[in-house]
């Protein structure tokens, strides 16, 4: 028989028997998992549907007759059959049952009073509905140290630990951070990390919220509530542009506790320790809580203020207050010269009201949600995209960005699963070793800029990957892999796989947590809100805005250069920092410096939010409702659960409150208001706005015009005695998210220089060694070390970083950013 035959033959369906009660499983389904979409429920410790099964707990025993039988068997490690009969009900389970917890008891310390998992423990509730009413062991139990820190957000109780193996599966199947495993033998076997070696993986908050038991608790949340104190509501977390869906939860109007929720478009359950964790900024002492104001300088001059603390700059007013003198500000202003930087924190009803606000009252098109890290909007939002599923089921994914791993965790952990299982084969091009490296099935270093000349060599020569590439369904994750690279040259790379692989859809890896949401919306020069192009907005928005800008405006690193030279007089930042995002940290502080008024709206004082003039204070993520956009287009909604501090207001609002005394009029008095218009005027999201929602969300549909790729990049060769740099994010970087956070705080990693180790050895050093970087624009004295991971002829930073300014170095303007290093010599000389 040919496997199209057997194929055909085989059954869709399997008939089994559940509790007398007939069931259509699927072939190769186990029991547990058949029943479950059946309605029943069988008990369960080990079992996890996201991690393969291991059969170690037993508490899933159920009597299984396969023809020869009835017999008690693990229903998590068996497969339906044919005419399969399962009984969860019967005396024989129930006894195995509760012999099981008794077992599962004989040493657990019953500290329920105590223990955080009170109140929503497995093993509490399954053994107030499975397990004996007494035990017959009363000899002492196990003792240990209580409690160890494992990590410095995770907390290991052994006592309570019942040996599932669900944090050790996770820790290897799923996070690829095999950092915890089973120690000792027999009754001395438990669970521990290696020594000298904490769990310091990203994803280590999800062993807590799989753990059945106690055993690991999570730092920041040990000891804050107990389940019936919480107030929950659904919501996507922004923290990234993944989307991964959250249940959020809160305790005395403060937000205590972040839990993954298992949609299957998206995150499978999972989040990164960053967005888990990062609830800790919302209470932060040092929000912004009421409208600041500029002191005057006093008559000694700026500097005492310059040195001062930056609260100190400021003095508190109210919002009639501040709101006119914004107001005054715009209305004195010079005609096309406002401009709007940022807007990818806030909703896409933040996003929109200030899109509306820029160009129907303020006249503008000077606005860009991304800061000179991004790709050009057009091609954001007009390449043909993919989802993330399509990533993951493709026959190739062509990985063409930074480390996903350190800017968009989960889609690097939904890859690599997909790797794993064999579901899609990856390709990777990059400047160095990533997270998904050991999982890609072909890597191709490249130095930094010439992806787009690798991909031409590869894709035009006789190299195998063309042929595969154009056999099969092919996904391109594109990304900037370097900010000291310029987005043509990651442009010139999908212009490179467009043209050789029509069939190529793309997956752009957009970092900031609503970036893509703040493009649909508009916030980009020449783009509209619906994904249309301003040369041609659709007539429904015409109706509704009037008459729009027609001159095309500037982008990020244009808005700064034009401040730079005085031709900004008004400078709204939503929620930016330049200062500290901006790859050019040059021309940031001369933008910053140079524009006339700079009005902030944030929730706290960053360095650039220091040098403004006014500053609005903003309602956070858990303090607003709305909706957000993750980078594959999907929308879904965001809940609020607490009221903001202060006087802190949405952005949204502030936009419209401005609109008001600039003379003109949003139209909005509410977040609904603001949803109801894109969806009447947005052809993109008629379906992706509003209660329809649901848990999923709704991929918005794709934009109204084809991209015009930028023209060629070339990058321009390396000096034979310099280093090319690639800078790329880390997760825990030098943001004002991690800063705030005190659990994430500490976790910034020191910054230095890694380079390959023959390019270590031509700068004539030993690893650790303290050397001089120095590139057109300035210079840096950073640690250098060996990594054979870097792609020789680049040297990699992390940025941004808290404690060195790497921008320093980068030129904006340029196409790549070239360095040397060197070391000084006893008496100071270079050599």
């Amino acid at each position: 028989m040919s496997d199209a035959t057997a194929a055909q033959a085989a059954p869709s369906t399997i008939e089994v028997t559940i509790n007398g009660i007939a069931v259509d499983a699927r072939p190769g389904e186990l029991v547990i998992a058949a029943a479950d979409r059946a309605g029943v429920h069988i008990p369960r410790f080990c079992y996890h549907e996201r991690m393969s099964p291991v059969g170690m707990c037993r508490m899933c025993l159920v009597e299984i007759d396969t023809g020869r039988g009835p017999q008690l068997q693990p229903s998590c490690v068996v497969s339906v059959s044919p005419q399969m009969v399962v009984d969860t009900t019967s005396e024989r389970t129930q006894r195995a049952q509760e012999g099981v917890l008794e077992l599962l008891l004989i040493n657990h310390p019953l500290d329920c009073p105590v223990c955080d998992k009170g109140g929503e423990c497995p093993l509490q509730d399954q053994t107030m509905a499975y397990g004996p009413g007494e035990s017959r062991f009363v000899e002492e139990k196990r003792h240990f140290e209580k409690p160890i820190p494992i990590s410095d957000l995770v907390h290991l109780d052994r006592e309570r630990c019942i040996l599932c193996d669900r944090c050790t599966r996770f820790a290897d199947e799923v996070a690829g951070d095999p950092l915890i495993d089973f120690t000792e033998r027999g009754n001395e076997t438990q669970v521990l990390t290696f020594p000298g070696e904490p769990f310091s993986s990203y994803f280590s908050g999800n062993t807590v919220q799989i753990c059945p038991v106690g055993a690991l608790t999570a730092v920041p949340y040990r000891f804050k509530a107990r389940p019936w104190d919480l107030i929950q509501t659904e919501s996507t977390c922004t923290t990234c542009a993944v989307g991964c869906r959250i249940a959020v939860q809160s305790s005395r109007n403060e937000l205590v506790r972040y839990l993954g929720v298992d949609i299957d478009p998206v995150n499978h359950g999972w989040l990164c320790d960053k967005g888990r964790f990062g609830y800790g900024s919302v209470a932060s002492p040092d929000r912004v809580t009421t409208p600041l104001a500029a002191r005057a300088p006093s008559a000694a001059g700026t500097s005492e203020l310059a040195d001062a603390e930056p609260l100190r700059r400021f003095q508190p007013t109210d919002w009639a207050s501040a709101l006119g003198a914004v107001a005054a500000a715009v209305t004195a202003a010079r005609p096309g010269t406002i401009a709007v930087l940022g807007g990818a924190r806030g909703t896409n009803e933040d996003a929109y009201a200030w899109s509306k606000l820029a160009r129907t009252v303020l006249r503008t098109d000077h606005l860009d949600a991304q800061l000179g890290d991004g790709l050009p909007a057009e091609l954001v939002v007009g390449l043909p995209g993919a989802t993330i599923d399509d990533a993951c089921s493709a026959d190739t994914t062509l990985l063409v960005c930074g480390d996903l791993r350190e800017e968009l965790p989960v889609l690097h952990l939904r890859l690599r699963g997909a790797a794993r299982a064999g579901t899609t084969r990856l390709v990777e091009i990059a400047p160095t070793e990533t997270g998904l490296t050991r999982n890609a099935a072909r890597s191709e270093e490249c130095r930094g800029g010439e992806a787009a000349s690798v991909l031409r060599d590869l894709l035009d020569g006789d190299d195998p990957l063309a042929a595969e590439l154009a056999s099969g369904s092919v996904v391109v994750v594109l990304g900037r892999s370097s900010v000291a690279e310029s987005a043509e040259a990651t442009a010139e790379a999908a212009s490179v796989i467009s043209a050789r692989v029509p069939h190529a859809r793309f997956l752009v890896a957009a970092r900031r947590g609503n970036v893509r949401g703040a493009l649909d919306m508009g916030l980009a020069p020449g783009l509209l809100p619906g994904r249309t192009l301003s040369t041609s907005p659709s007539p429904t928005l015409t109706a509704a805005w009037g008459e729009l800008p027609t001159e095309r405006g500037y982008d990020a690193a244009g808005i700064l250069l034009a401040a730079a030279s005085g031709e900004i007089d008004v400078l709204f930042l939503l929620g930016a920092d330049p200062l500290t995002d901006f790859p050019d940290s040059m021309l940031a502080r001369l933008g910053v410096a140079g524009a006339g008024t700079v009005v902030a709206v944030d929730s706290f004082v960053s360095q650039s939010v220091a040098e403004a003039d006014i500053v609005l204070p903003a309602a956070v993520f858990g303090e607003k409702s709305g909706t957000t956009t993750n980078l594959e287009g999907r929308v879904s909604a965001v809940g609020e659960l607490v009221t903001a501090p202060g006087s802190a207001r949405p952005d949204w609002m502030i936009a419209a409150e401005l609109a008001v005394l600039c003379g003109g009029d949003l139209g909005f008095l509410s977040t609904e208001d603001v949803t109801a218009e894109i969806a009447a005027l947005c052809a993109t999201h008629a379906g992706a706005t509003g209660a329809e929602l649901g848990a999923d969300g709704v991929v918005a549909s794709g934009a109204a015009f084809e991209p015009e790729f930028p023209a060629e990049h070339v990058a321009p060769p390396r000096d034979a005695y310099g280093l090319r740099l690639v800078c790329g994010r880390k997760l825990y970087d030098g943001g004002v998210a991690v800063n705030q956070t005190p659990a994430l705080a500490s976790l910034q990693a020191d910054t230095v220089l890694r380079v390959h180790p023959v390019d270590l050895e031509r700068v004539g050093v030993d690893s650790g060694t303290e050397v001089e970087v120095h590139s057109e624009r300035g210079a840096l004295r950073l640690p250098i070390v060996a990594d054979s991971g870097v792609a020789r002829g680049n040297v990699v930073l992390a940025f941004p970083s808290s404690d060195v300014d790497v921008g320093a170095l980068i030129d904006a303007t340029a196409p790549v950013t070239d360095v040397r290093v060197e070391t000084r010599a006893g008496g100071g000389a270079l050599r």
